[in-house]
């Protein structure tokens, strides 16, 4: 069955701005799950007065109680306002028609399409940092090995702490001061489990922004670009998944420390 469901959030007063932009990357894993699952087809923002929009979904469930399960099991469920309408069959409609025509009974036809890749994310840490060791000009560039002592990191699925003393940027700093990052840190999930992370990636931007950084300033992540790619190690049998996964990275520093977002790239 085929429904079409709107969307209005309402969020209440006093939420702060972490709280919503958590369940807003929340919401975005939860869609991306449902699409893989088949419930969910498309979606579209449908424009209202001032600015504002709702969303609309096309989904498709067994059941209307299957699609009530699936819908209030999103982050957002509770700040929502949902209409959902059932949908029956058109009988102009062109994929019924493609689907039950000539072509459905004959040898399955092949496509050059590739799927789009779509992002999830699978956690945020925040780390600190410890005062960097400073080798001096190499043959490379200006090597610099800065320790990540704390930090916690959270996702839609894991969540825990980073293990200090496993944990540094083995980082060079080339003469226009852009950063190319060596990262290989050490995080221990809630439930015990130990994951190894290695992240290459660079951080650049523009002269007097980068200076900024040097100096230890508080720079909005936005002014520059800092991407890593990503690969993730564990034996726990339950987190397999990240031993086979392909990730991205966006990072951002901070005065004291830094924060790395890691996306699995489905």
């Amino acid at each position: 069955m085929d429904f079409l469901v709107e969307f209005e959030v309402d969020v209440p007063a006093g939420t702060s701005d972490t709280e919503v932009k958590d369940r807003e990357r929340a919401e975005a894993v939860a869609a991306a799950k449902l699409a893989d699952e088949g419930h969910l087809l498309r979606v579209w923002k449908r424009p209202l007065s001032a600015g504002e929009a709702s969303v609309l979904g096309l989904y498709r469930a067994d059941s209307e109680r299957e699609l009530d399960r699936l819908v209030s099991a999103l982050p957002l469920y509770e700040w929502m306002t949902v209409t959902v309408r059932r949908l029956e069959p058109h009988p102009n409609d062109p994929a019924a028609a493609h689907e039950t025509g000539p072509s459905s009974r004959s040898e399955p036809v092949t496509t050059d399409d590739l799927p789009k890749p779509r992002l999830s994310l699978v956690y945020r840490l925040e780390a600190r940092l410890g005062e960097p060791l400073d080798l001096g000009e190499t043959a490379l560039g200006r090597r610099r090995i800065v320790p990540q002592t704390a930090g916690t990191f959270r996702g839609p699925e894991i969540s825990g702490r980073l293990l200090p003393g496993a944990s540094a940027d083995w980082q060079m700093v080339l003469r226009d001061g852009t950063a190319l990052a060596d990262l290989r840190y050490t995080l221990q999930t809630d439930s015990g489990d130990l994951l190894y992370v290695r992240s290459q990636g660079v951080r650049h931007g523009r002269p007097e922004v980068l200076a900024r950084l040097a100096r230890g300033e508080d720079v909005d992540a936005w002014d520059y670009t800092f991407r890593t790619t990503t690969r993730i190690e564990t034996a726990a049998p339950a987190l397999d998944w990240l031993n086979k996964g392909v990730f991205i990275g966006v990072g951002g520093r901070r005065p004291d420390g830094v924060i790395y977002e890691t996306y699995l790239v489905g």
